[in-house]
């Protein structure tokens, strides 16, 4: 009979007569070196971190979305779900050029095969399926997982003390991603040395405030006007809008009032309107705490009827550091406290920081393509895997800032770990191995 035995690494056979002899300390070593072999961490589970990732999206509808646009046709082997796993892939690793996907790959190809990529894409095959494939793919893609995972990004039970009007409230803004030429989308403003533009994508998005993610996505040249953006058609009776005075238009505002859309903008400097009530609050030190003003705008159409606009002008000092501001909001409502419409504006913010948080961490300042096509696509590839790391954040109890997350994932993103495990306790393996070596028995020595 025959025992095998693990000895640096390597299998030995010795008879079972011959263990009788085998000095205590040398087995005890065998032994202790065999359970540390194959002892593989609290979080070890059986397919990479990425794999748990994708677990989100949906393969049938993704293949389901690209037959239907026309990224099948023509293709033998890459097709849209080994496109998208694979860009998705690049983005939160935050590669700069196709080079660094491909050549990246190589060494994780079996995990790769057990996420559904049969095959390893040349640099040729990518950046042709980034020109060719229609992006609006990769749009619908996003569109279905906002809709799928909607209701679990805005539920979140350790927000206490919300004000009843943040599950009504929607923000817009755009924002300008630069590029290296002025041909695909036309720039705006000049270089101050070289007087050349720089050309530039414009991307208009819509999120709702208790979200944190875009619920409408639209790409324009950096040369196109905000206000296009604001649609009243989009919005129902009971929402709250909050703008920055780019989208100033009366005859959209009348018709948001009409539909019962409640706006919160700041104020142009250059307006025109008569006053038709001024009222100023004071606070108990004779201070102004706000100024309310019912206003009438009136803007005269060449050949129609002119449009008549009623709204309100509040006033408030807002102090940063040591400096006192006077910042005037508009809106079309005419009872809401006046505290309420400073803290919706200021609930503005959240879309900036969006914008923030999609520039820092992921790679939008360099793209895998020169067309639009590629472009978009990227955008839409980074804003998907945005929504997949905030749907994590949610998941997880322990507080995480998503620049950690983000940033964890990129590390650990082929790591055969339990995300849900390791993120609630990232420590307990090593606390663990700490408490092993306090509690073990001292190692024998050939003099005991």
């Amino acid at each position: 009979y025959w025992c095998p035995l693990k000895l640096f690494s390597s299998y030995i056979k010795i008879k079972v007569g011959i263990l009788a002899w085998i000095p205590t300390f040398l087995l005890s070593l065998f032994l202790r070196q065999n359970i540390n072999n194959m002892n593989k961490g609290t979080h070890f589970i059986g397919q990479p971190m990425y794999g748990q990732l994708i677990f989100l999206l949906n393969k049938a509808k993704i293949l389901k979305f690209s037959r239907e646009n026309g990224g099948e046709r023509y293709v033998k082997h890459f097709d849209a779900w080994q496109h998208l796993v694979i860009m998705l892939y690049a983005v939160i690793k935050r590669f700069d050029s196709l080079r660094e996907i491909t050549d990246s790959m190589f060494p994780e190809a079996r995990k790769f095969s057990h996420l559904g990529i049969s095959m390893m894409p040349r640099r040729s095959t990518l950046s042709d399926a980034n020109a060719r494939r229609p992006e609006s793919i990769f749009e619908a893609a996003y569109r279905d997982l906002y809709a799928t995972y909607k209701d679990e990004l805005s539920s979140d039970s350790r927000k206490r003390q919300t004000p009843k009007w943040l599950s009504r409230l929607q923000i817009i803004d755009s924002t300008t991603i630069s590029l290296f030429s002025n041909l695909i989308f036309k720039g705006v403003g000049r270089h101050p040395k070289t007087g050349k533009k720089k050309g530039g994508i414009k991307v208009h998005a819509n999120i709702h405030a208790n979200e944190g993610v875009p619920s409408d996505i639209k790409y324009t040249s950096a040369a196109t006007n905000d206000s296009f953006m604001l649609r009243p058609s989009n919005y129902s009776s009971g929402d709250i809008l909050a703008i920055d005075r780019a989208y100033i238009d009366y005859a959209k505002f009348e018709e948001l009032t009409a539909r019962g859309v409640t706006y919160v903008t700041k104020m142009k400097k250059n307006l025109v309107y008569e006053i038709d009530s001024d009222t100023m609050y004071m606070s108990g030190k004779g201070q102004m705490e706000h100024r309310v003003q019912q206003v009438t705008f009136t803007k005269h159409v060449k050949g129609g009827k002119d449009i008549v606009h009623h709204a309100r002008i509040v006033t408030y000092v807002d102090i940063k550091k040591t400096r006192a501001k006077l910042v005037s909001l508009l809106t079309n409502d005419m009872d809401m406290e006046a505290e309420d419409i400073v803290e919706i504006y200021r609930k503005r913010w959240e879309i900036e920081l969006l914008f923030k948080q999609l520039k820092q961490n992921f790679p939008l300042r360099y793209f895998y393509g020169e067309s639009a096509n590629a472009i978009k696509i990227q955008i839409w590839v980074t804003l998907i895997a945005n929504l997949l790391l905030m749907v994590m954040q949610k998941r997880i109890k322990r507080t995480w800032s998503f620049s950690g997350l983000a940033t964890m994932y990129r590390i650990m993103l082929m790591y055969y770990v339990d995300p849900y495990s390791f993120f609630e306790a990232p420590e307990k393996d090593w606390l663990k191995l700490l408490q092993e070596t306090e509690t073990s028995p001292p190692e024998p020595t050939l003099f005991d």
